[in-house]
């Protein structure tokens, strides 16, 4: 670190200063990217205390940062890393279009906005997996804590919670394009195991991702009946002059209007079919943005709350 940059830290003589330093050097960065360093810190800086037994901790995190690096090189590593990455998957913009009716029909030519459509129909199955299983492993804790195998079945139930957690997160990742974290949240070792437990128990990020996990079905019944109606209405319209061509009766209820349907009717229900399905687009892109966002507050971790 040159002069401009200012004095650089003293390394840190355990896991846990290493680890502060590094969250620290990481401020401002994204919440998942933040738990993405600090869980590879933590488990590369233990794997090399448990490869090196008779050496003190101090010693081995000083030999280690030559090569892993210290806390800031490390930081910005993965801020440049993440740059990188994050160019490198990214799908190509859309051409900017000026006009009102570019804008409008532009959504087309936006892959997230197909991405999002498929997350809003598979939403009701995920959301019925993750009702089903929080209200059962809740139901579950609570009736079996009086026993003695309540607290291994409470402790696998929270496990599994975070585990689901990941695989949610890669789903809204790859679909929503929110970036969300690709490893666990990393748990102190240094604490005895009731002291994790405990932590566990006393973690927001817990509790919030059994939260997301029971509003994932209010807002998957709502995302998958907005997304069937809106497509179904969508292809309906726009097939309605070709059915009525080759001879099917188009029947459209008028307010106030009792007879025969014109025959114009049925001509007019495509562009207001092809009208449909492009400001569903607009819909389904703005609920993918806007659930990628809850997900970002409910799953991850943020930097000011880890586990220190």
């Amino acid at each position: 670190m040159n002069a401009a940059q200012g004095t650089p830290k003293p390394l840190p003589h355990t896991i846990p200063e290493y680890l502060a330093q590094l969250r620290a050097a990481l401020k401002g960065a994204d919440p998942a990217l933040v738990q993405d360093a600090l869980y590879d810190a933590e488990e590369y800086l233990r794997s090399e205390l448990a490869e090196r037994k008779g050496e003190s901790e101090a010693r081995v995190i000083e030999s280690v940062a030559a090569s892993y690096g210290a806390p800031e090189e490390v930081a910005e590593i993965y801020r440049d890393t993440e740059v990188k990455v994050s160019r490198a998957l990214r799908t190509p913009p859309p051409p900017p279009r000026r006009s009102v009716l570019g804008q409008f029909f532009g959504v087309a030519a936006d892959p997230r906005t197909y991405a999002a459509m498929l997350y809003m129909l598979l939403a009701l199955a995920t959301g019925i997996f993750y009702f089903t299983w929080a209200v059962t492993g809740l139901s579950l804790s609570l009736g079996l804590s009086v026993l003695i195998i309540g607290l291994p079945f409470i402790v696998l139930f929270f496990g599994s919670v975070r585990v689901l957690s990941i695989v949610e997160g890669r789903i809204v990742e790859t679909l929503l394009g929110e970036r969300m974290p690709r490893r666990p949240a990393y748990v102190a070792q240094g604490q005895g195991w009731l002291a994790r437990i405990g932590a566990m128990f006393t973690d927001p990020r817990s509790w919030s991702t059994l939260l997301y996990m029971l509003l994932m079905l209010p807002l998957g019944i709502v995302y998958f009946t907005v997304a069937v109606v809106a497509l179904t209405l969508s292809v309906a319209f726009i097939a309605a002059p070709f059915a009525w061509f080759i001879g099917h009766d188009i029947h459209v209820s008028l307010p106030g209007y009792i007879g025969p349907n014109p025959d114009f009717l049925a001509v007019l229900l495509a562009p207001l079919g092809v009208l449909l399905l492009f400001a569903f687009m607009h819909a389904a892109r703005g609920i993918g943005r806007l659930h990628g966002l809850l997900a970002k507050h409910l799953l991850v971790r943020l930097a000011d709350r880890a586990v220190r």
